[in-house]
Protein backbone atom coordinates (compact mmCIF):
# COMPACT_ATOMS: atom_id res chain seq x y z
CA UNK A 1 0.00 0.00 0.00
CA UNK A 2 1.71 3.66 -1.19
CA UNK A 3 2.51 5.68 1.97
CA UNK A 4 0.48 9.11 1.73
CA UNK A 5 1.99 11.91 2.78
CA UNK A 6 0.19 14.97 4.83
CA UNK A 7 -0.96 17.86 2.64
CA UNK A 8 1.29 20.91 2.53
CA UNK A 9 -0.18 24.15 3.72
CA UNK A 10 -1.61 26.49 1.86
CA UNK A 11 0.68 29.16 3.14
CA UNK A 12 3.99 26.92 2.42
CA UNK A 13 3.40 26.21 -1.37
CA UNK A 14 4.38 29.77 -2.36
CA UNK A 15 7.77 29.35 -0.87
CA UNK A 16 8.06 26.00 -2.27
CA UNK A 17 7.21 27.32 -5.95
CA UNK A 18 9.67 29.89 -5.68
CA UNK A 19 12.58 27.44 -3.89
CA UNK A 20 11.77 25.10 -6.87
CA UNK A 21 11.58 27.97 -9.41
CA UNK A 22 15.34 29.22 -8.10
CA UNK A 23 16.84 25.80 -8.66
CA UNK A 24 15.10 25.23 -11.92
CA UNK A 25 16.76 28.92 -13.34
CA UNK A 26 20.32 28.07 -11.35
CA UNK A 27 20.52 24.65 -13.10
CA UNK A 28 19.79 26.29 -16.37
CA UNK A 29 22.21 29.15 -16.06
CA UNK A 30 25.28 26.84 -15.41
CA UNK A 31 24.00 24.33 -18.21
CA UNK A 32 24.20 27.53 -20.56
CA UNK A 33 27.60 28.83 -19.22
CA UNK A 34 26.87 31.49 -16.95
CA UNK A 35 29.71 32.46 -14.33
CA UNK A 36 28.00 31.86 -11.23
CA UNK A 37 29.00 35.46 -9.98
CA UNK A 38 27.09 36.84 -13.17
CA UNK A 39 24.47 34.40 -12.07
CA UNK A 40 24.37 35.53 -8.40
CA UNK A 41 24.85 38.74 -8.77
CA UNK A 42 23.40 42.04 -10.98
CA UNK A 43 26.17 43.40 -13.05
CA UNK A 44 26.28 47.04 -13.08
CA UNK A 45 25.62 46.98 -17.16
CA UNK A 46 22.41 45.16 -16.14
CA UNK A 47 21.34 46.63 -12.83
CA UNK A 48 19.33 45.00 -10.81
CA UNK A 49 16.10 45.70 -12.35
CA UNK A 50 17.09 42.85 -15.04
CA UNK A 51 17.32 39.99 -12.45
CA UNK A 52 14.13 40.71 -11.36
CA UNK A 53 12.02 39.38 -14.66
CA UNK A 54 14.70 36.06 -14.37
CA UNK A 55 15.64 36.39 -17.79
CA UNK A 56 19.15 34.67 -18.42
CA UNK A 57 19.29 36.47 -20.92
CA UNK A 58 19.28 40.05 -18.97
CA UNK A 59 22.01 38.73 -16.59
CA UNK A 60 24.89 38.22 -19.03
CA UNK A 61 27.36 41.01 -19.23
CA UNK A 62 27.58 43.41 -21.82
CA UNK A 63 30.40 42.36 -24.30
CA UNK A 64 32.72 45.46 -25.94
CA UNK A 65 35.78 44.24 -28.09
CA UNK A 66 37.81 47.15 -30.33
CA UNK A 67 38.93 45.52 -33.56
CA UNK A 68 42.30 46.96 -34.86
CA UNK A 69 42.77 45.77 -38.87
CA UNK A 70 45.23 46.23 -41.22
CA UNK A 71 46.68 45.27 -44.84
CA UNK A 72 42.88 42.97 -45.02
CA UNK A 73 43.45 44.04 -48.86
CA UNK A 74 40.13 46.32 -49.03
CA UNK A 75 40.57 50.66 -47.40
CA UNK A 76 37.14 50.25 -46.40
CA UNK A 77 37.70 47.35 -43.31
CA UNK A 78 41.30 48.45 -42.47
CA UNK A 79 41.06 51.17 -38.94
CA UNK A 80 39.67 50.73 -35.69
CA UNK A 81 36.11 49.41 -34.79
CA UNK A 82 34.03 48.66 -32.04
CA UNK A 83 32.02 45.78 -31.23
CA UNK A 84 29.28 45.60 -28.77
CA UNK A 85 27.11 42.13 -28.13
CA UNK A 86 24.25 41.68 -26.32
CA UNK A 87 22.56 43.91 -27.33
CA UNK A 88 25.00 44.64 -30.60
CA UNK A 89 25.57 47.81 -31.69
CA UNK A 90 29.11 49.71 -32.10
CA UNK A 91 30.72 51.03 -35.45
CA UNK A 92 31.12 47.67 -36.43
CA UNK A 93 29.93 46.81 -40.27
CA UNK A 94 27.05 44.35 -39.51
CA UNK A 95 26.88 43.76 -35.62
CA UNK A 96 24.26 40.97 -35.24
CA UNK A 97 26.22 38.76 -37.63
CA UNK A 98 29.77 39.59 -36.01
CA UNK A 99 28.41 38.61 -32.21
CA UNK A 100 26.94 35.45 -33.95
CA UNK A 101 29.92 34.28 -34.80
CA UNK A 102 31.74 35.31 -31.83
CA UNK A 103 28.87 33.36 -29.95
CA UNK A 104 29.76 30.48 -32.35
CA UNK A 105 33.40 30.56 -31.98
CA UNK A 106 33.09 30.40 -27.89
CA UNK A 107 30.24 27.68 -27.89
CA UNK A 108 31.25 24.48 -25.54
CA UNK A 109 34.07 26.57 -23.83
CA UNK A 110 36.20 27.24 -26.74
CA UNK A 111 38.43 30.01 -26.76
CA UNK A 112 38.82 32.04 -30.32
CA UNK A 113 41.30 34.25 -28.59
CA UNK A 114 43.53 32.07 -27.93
CA UNK A 115 46.59 31.99 -29.59
CA UNK A 116 47.95 28.91 -31.90
CA UNK A 117 49.87 26.73 -29.35
CA UNK A 118 53.75 27.00 -30.34
CA UNK A 119 54.29 23.20 -31.61
CA UNK A 120 51.30 23.41 -33.58
CA UNK A 121 51.49 21.29 -36.94
CA UNK A 122 50.60 24.32 -39.60
CA UNK A 123 50.10 24.06 -43.32
CA UNK A 124 52.28 26.51 -44.93
CA UNK A 125 49.52 28.46 -46.72
CA UNK A 126 50.09 32.32 -46.80
CA UNK A 127 46.62 33.68 -46.11
CA UNK A 128 47.74 37.49 -46.84
CA UNK A 129 49.11 40.11 -45.30
CA UNK A 130 46.47 41.39 -42.94
CA UNK A 131 46.66 41.41 -39.24
CA UNK A 132 44.46 41.97 -36.16
CA UNK A 133 44.53 42.92 -32.66
CA UNK A 134 41.13 42.03 -30.54
CA UNK A 135 40.72 44.19 -27.45
CA UNK A 136 38.33 44.65 -24.40
CA UNK A 137 35.81 42.34 -22.75
CA UNK A 138 34.11 39.42 -23.96
CA UNK A 139 32.05 36.73 -21.62
CA UNK A 140 33.23 38.63 -18.72
CA UNK A 141 37.04 38.14 -19.44
CA UNK A 142 39.60 41.09 -20.57
CA UNK A 143 40.71 39.94 -24.33
CA UNK A 144 44.03 41.34 -25.57
CA UNK A 145 44.64 38.82 -29.08
CA UNK A 146 46.73 39.49 -32.12
CA UNK A 147 45.83 37.81 -35.59
CA UNK A 148 47.35 37.20 -38.85
CA UNK A 149 47.46 35.14 -42.06
CA UNK A 150 51.08 33.53 -41.95
CA UNK A 151 50.16 30.00 -41.82
CA UNK A 152 47.13 27.44 -42.39
CA UNK A 153 45.99 27.29 -38.33
CA UNK A 154 46.50 31.44 -38.37
CA UNK A 155 43.85 31.80 -41.55
CA UNK A 156 41.48 28.95 -39.68
CA UNK A 157 41.82 30.67 -36.92
CA UNK A 158 40.66 34.27 -38.48
CA UNK A 159 38.43 32.49 -40.58
CA UNK A 160 36.58 31.61 -37.46
CA UNK A 161 35.94 34.68 -36.33
CA UNK A 162 34.24 36.06 -39.81
CA UNK A 163 32.00 38.54 -40.29
CA UNK A 164 33.64 40.03 -37.06
CA UNK A 165 36.97 40.06 -38.19
CA UNK A 166 36.50 41.19 -42.13
CA UNK A 167 36.65 38.90 -45.15
CA UNK A 168 40.21 39.66 -46.65
CA UNK A 169 40.90 39.88 -50.15
CA UNK A 170 43.82 37.91 -50.49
Amino acid sequence: MPRRTAPVPFRVRPLLTLTMVTSTAAGLLSLLGAPEAVAAEPSAATGPSATAGGSAAAVRPRDKLTFTVAHSGRAAHDGSYTLRCHPPGGRHAAPSRACAALDRATSQGRDPFKPVAAGATCTMIYGGPATARVTGTWQGRKVDARFSRTNGCEVARWNSLVPALPRTSS
